[in-house]
Order: structure tokens, then sequence, then C-alpha cells
């Protein structure tokens, strides 16, 4: 059954529950929209019939999305503080379990503990649209709420059931081109998050030449929302620098002599889905559909942005030498840029610091505090080389003073290389990277245990 006919489907029932329960369109009257909020989702949970609980999670959902941000707020803390466990429930399956241990009563206990919360939003799910409305509904809270501890029970319950919806195993992998329908072409220009797509003109420029190449992956129920898209260059040699590979007027490398892939911007599209693990491999599996059609194609590599450095060396600032605290200002203030002395004397001493950021810089567990660090060690690539200054672009000045790094997926390694990275935390790097963290160019930057700036 294709998802269009099943969420047609599902409008269908859930206007027929509607007309029988004499429900009203909420978006004429928002201000009274939040009011009934507790008792449409306590009928939710209390209903049985399909009809009638797809017309109540309409109703839930219709409500929620008129309400202004002290409305959801209020939604939120009343998921945490009314929709928890069922306590008398839960009290009982505790002392079931202590007068009697066993798979019976260990059952129970895990269903009795499980929050009511997490059966709504299950129920709001059911209905036409409910799972974009649930991934938009958890993006306004970590907008809002992210400040309030209460609401970490609320996150938690959010996270675990969509990190089951959102597994890899669901996801579908689609080529995006010219010919893509353009309310997805829309997204991706809109959804970019590393290297800004200007207009329609650049994103043909990055995704119709023959030398380009750009997927996205799918979730059945979220037809033309992309989760997660990457972009891809096809060069002959490994690049240092983005302006080349984003430049207008550039010569378009002919693919038959193509021998390296470049991953040179990969976005997460869904801010409801932050924290949401799609699982690894995900860049093995664009790497696999490119051997497919380019079976010549012998390198892949990131040329990926480091978008925590500058911060990370400004918040040592106060635990620094004098030479190095000068370095790290200096590094922020950009006075280099365009002076080619200045750059060639600068470099020995920022990949230092960049090499004992990446090798050094732990979060409490254990893991790097570079994000996409994280992401592309947890799919199995190795850091292979520093590239500074390789992004000149005012954000990649102001978010790591021009500094990007190349990841390699070897693959040969690259299942190897997720175990040891999600087993121990080992940051798999190439031996010029490990040179520049040890030796002998200044400055050696002592790391803080723990230190996550």
């Amino acid at each position: 059954m294709s998802s269009p006919f099943f969420s047609d489907l599902l409008t269908s029932i859930a206007e027929r529950g509607r007309s029988l329960l004499g429900l009203k369109d909420w978006s004429a009257d928002p201000l009274q929209a939040s009011a009934g909020l507790p008792d449409a989702c306590e009928a939710l949970l209390s209903g049985r019939g399909e009809a009638s609980g797809a017309a109540i999670a309409s109703e839930v959902l219709a409500r929620y999305g008129c309400c202004d941000e002290a409305g959801r707020l209020a939604f939120f803390l009343m998921l945490a503080e009314k929709f928890g466990p069922d306590e008398k429930r839960l009290a009982a399956a505790v002392d079931a379990f202590q007068r009697n241990p066993g798979v019976t009563s260990e059952a129970e206990l895990h269903f009795a503990a499980e929050p009511r919360r997490q059966e709504l939003f299950r129920r709001l799910n059911r209905t036409a649209g409910g799972t974009a409305a649930l991934v938009r509904m958890r993006a306004d809270l970590l907008q809002i709420g992210r400040k309030d501890p209460l609401l970490a029970a609320v996150d938690r319950d959010f996270a675990h059931l969509l990190a089951s919806w959102f597994n890899r195993g669901f996801l579908v992998l689609r080529r995006i081109d010219w010919s893509t329908p353009a309310s997805i072409l829309e997204k991706i220009i809109r959804y970019e998050a590393v290297h800004a797509i200007k207009d329609w003109d650049d994103l043909r420029r990055r995704i119709d030449p023959s030398d380009r190449r750009c997927y996205a992956f799918f979730h059945p129920a979220l037809v033309d929302e992309p989760l997660i898209f990457v972009q891809v260059a096809l060069t002959e040699t490994i690049p240092s620098a983005i302006a080349p590979l984003l430049a207008v007027e550039r010569p378009i490398a002919r693919p038959d002599k193509a021998r390296t892939a470049v991953f040179y911007s990969i976005s997460n599209c869904q801010r409801g889905l932050d924290g949401i693990s799609f699982g690894s491999f995900l860049i093995k599996q664009v790497v696999e559909e490119l051997r497919r059609e380019l079976p010549r194609l012998e390198t892949f590599v990131t040329l990926s942005p480091v978008p925590g450095f500058l911060r990370w060396l400004k918040g040592l600032d106060g635990s620094l030498p004098a030479e190095e605290a000068a370095l790290v200002a200096r590094l922020g203030k950009g006075d280099w840029v365009g002076d080619a002395v200045a750059t060639e004397a600068l470099r020995k001493d920022v990949e230092a610091l960049a090499a004992s950021y990446f090798l050094h810089a732990k979060g409490p567990n254990g893991r790097p505090v570079d994000p996409v660090a994280r992401f592309h060690l947890g799919n199995g690539a190795r850091l292979e080389r520093i590239n500074w200054p390789g992004d000149l672009s005012p954000k990649g000045l102001r978010d790591a003073a021009g500094l990007m790094v190349n990841y390699l997926y070897d693959l040969d390694a690259i299942e190897e290389n997720h175990e040891a990275y999600a087993n121990s935390r080992e940051v798999i790097a190439s031996g010029g990277v490990k040179r520049l963290a040890r030796g002998g160019a200044r400055p050696r930057l002592q790391v803080p245990a723990g230190s996550s700036n």
C-alpha cells in the first residue's frame, strides 16, 4: 500500500470520526485551543474505536498547532506532570515482583513503569501526518523547554520512540537531481547547513553537472521530507579547500576520469530528530551507490568543517601560556587572511592545535567534542588530513578560523574503525595527524581532562 494512499485513508477515517464526535476546527478559535488539551489527551488514551481515536488524535494535534509558545510549554509541562506512569499500577507491579520475581512479574513491572505519554505519542502517530507532527512537536520541545529539567523526561520518551521509528532499517536512499520535484529541491536549499545555497542557480551547479551527485535519506512516513542529504563532488585528487569545489566558474571533471568521491556537505534536516541516531554506516551506503555507478572510483573522503574549533580554543584561553593565547587571539581576529606570508608562518602552530583538538579534546563521556568528528568516526571513517586554511568564508572563519579536515572511508577498514570507536572511543587517525599532535611544532597544547567547551 503506497504512503499517499494510506495517508488519504487515515485522513478519511479521521474526518468521519470528527463528524461523529462533533469536533470543531480550532484554527478559527486559537485562544481556546489549549484549554481542552488535557481532556482531549485523556480521551485519546481511554478510547478504543479506530475512527474516534483518529479523530481525537487529529483534535489534539490541531489544538496544539494553534497554541502560542506559552501554550506549548504548558502542554509539555502537563505531559511531564500528569502523563507519567500509572502510580497505582506501578506500585502493585513492584510489590508483585518483590513477592514473586519471575518472567511474568518482570513483564508487568516493565509495562507498568512506562509513562502514559508514550502511549499517547503512539496514538497521535496513528493519524494522518502524525509522524511529521510529532517530529515538529519535539523540535518545539527542544527549543522552548531545553532549560527546564522537568521536561527532560518528556524528551527522553520522545527520543525513545523516535529512535525506534527512524532506525536505519526504515530509511530509503534516493538520488537528488534536477528532475527531483521542486518541493524537495526547495527543502534542499532551505536545509543546507554547511555551505549555504544562495539560489536555484547555485543549487543547479551542485546537483546537475556530470561531476556532482546528491543523495538523500527519506522515511516512508515523511515522503517528501529529506532527513539527511549528502552532496558529492567527483575529483581526481583529495581536495584541501572548499572554494574551488563551489566556484561558479570551474572546470567540469569527467566522471570516467574521476578517482575520488568527496562528501563536502552532509546536512541533517529535521530539528526534531536531533540526537536520534539513524545508525552507523549511512555514508557506506552512499559509497556503495557511487561504486555501482562509477566502479573506477578508488578514494572516498570528506571535506569537512570543524564547527566548534575556535569556540573550544577560546574556552581554553585562561589555561593557555601567553604565547599560545596570543595565537588563539590572532586566529579569531583574522588579520592573517589574505596575507600568504603570515598564513604560512602560522600553519604549523595551527595544525598542531587542530591535531590536539581532534585527538585529545573529549567530553565527559569520552567522545570527541567535535560533532562532525563524532558522526564520521561513528560511521567508520579515519581522520586523514588537516587542512588549514580550507574555508575562508565568513562562516568558516567564525566557526573554525578557516580549518577543514578530510575523513577517509577505507572500505576495508570501516567496520574495524567503527568498532574501535564504539567500544573504546578511539579516534582513528592517520600517522600524519598523530605526528602533528605529538610533536615538533609549537605549541604543545595541554588539553584539560574532560574538556568539553
